[in-house]
């Protein structure tokens, strides 16, 4: 599927391996060096980081460092991962990375306008950079190399036709952070598609919270009929919600997780839409590596979608074992 120059994508295709999982902090770093390591490929010594906009707790994530952690045995390379959701402190680990003279860096660009100039340091000083998860139609005008995500708004209103036609009138999109614009792009594509979609902020880290707020809106509102959370652990909070108010809402997600998955199966769940996070560790890992090594580019300057991709009864006893296994 193509588009224009701006928003123009390319579906790339891979088989991805076996993960191996970590877990991270807000704002700290993490060395995987793996440059001595079993993998199949190169022992290139690489030093790449990846930066992200993870929430402390976040399962979501730990299957994108099970991406770029393989992609990085499989090539020798040294991974250095740090975090932090806070959009100044997250220019600020870029900018650490560019100064650390790293041969590159992965980094999402959940944030554009605070990022622009972090990322504008690492072009200036001839570090290969590239984005992944968050900013699919602003990589291009902030000078990332390659990109590899979803395409947001068509996921969110491909998820919007769906619930749809089966007669959603007043879904409920659940934003759990504030200023990201791929959740932005998610709730508005539904809304395209349900024109009563209302959109409720919550506080992501804090999942008691998010229950008591959205237990409180079904009591309060018996008309909404649909859910759309934007994060597995959010549609497990809901749930809960769901159950407390009494509510006949039904309830779909953006991502997955091993809870979600199984919830799915349970029938608690009607259908995630998955942009495949492990994938996109692992290709935006090893897109720096084959830029780094040979000069190649991966999508011809165009996103590479690895969403969305739709997780239902129909297929979910094939997909929850990879979910167990944090590959999906």
């Amino acid at each position: 599927m193509f588009r224009n120059r701006k928003g123009a994508y390319v579906v790339a295709v891979l088989a991805v391996a076996l993960s191996v999982t970590a877990c991270s902090g807000g704002g700290r770093e993490e060395s995987d060096d793996t440059s001595g390591g079993s993998g199949a490929g190169d022992n290139s010594g690489y030093t790449i980081a990846m930066i992200t906009h993870e929430t402390p707790g976040d399962t979501f994530w730990d299957k994108i460092k099970a991406g770029a952690q393989q992609a990085a045995k499989n090539e020798g390379i040294d991974l250095k991962y740090s975090n932090d959701p806070e959009a100044s402190k997250q220019a600020q680990l870029i900018q650490s990375a560019v100064d650390s003279k790293v041969d590159g860096i992965a980094t999402t660009l959940v944030t554009p306008d605070a990022l622009a100039g972090a990322v504008k340091s690492a072009e200036d000083a001839g570090i290969p950079l590239v984005g992944f998860n968050s900013g699919i139609d602003q990589f291009q005008e902030l000078g990332a190399l390659m990109y590899f995500g979803s395409d947001e708004t068509l996921a969110g209103t491909t998820a919007g036709k769906r619930i749809a036609q089966q007669g959603a009138k007043h879904p409920l999109c659940v934003i759990q952070q504030t200023g990201s614009v791929a959740l932005e792009a998610r709730c508005a594509g539904v809304k395209s598609a349900v024109p009563g979609t209302e959109n409720i902020q919550v506080n992501g880290a804090d999942d008691a919270a998010v229950t008591t707020t959205l237990q409180a809106k079904l009591s309060q509102d018996p008309s909404i009929d649909w859910i759309v959370t934007l994060g597995a652990p959010q549609a497990l909070d809901a749930i809960k919600s769901i159950d407390q108010a009494g509510s006949s809402a039904k309830l779909i997600t953006f991502d997955l997780n091993t809870d979600a998955a199984q919830a799915i199966q349970d029938g608690k769940i009607e259908f995630s839409i998955d942009q495949q996070p492990y994938v996109q560790g692992f290709l935006a890992v090893t897109s720096l590596y084959l830029n780094i090594k040979n000069g190649n580019d991966m999508g011809g300057g165009q996103a590479v979608l690895t969403g969305p991709s739709f997780v239902d009864k129909s297929n979910i006893d094939k997909i929850l074992p990879f979910a167990q296994k944090n590959t999906r």
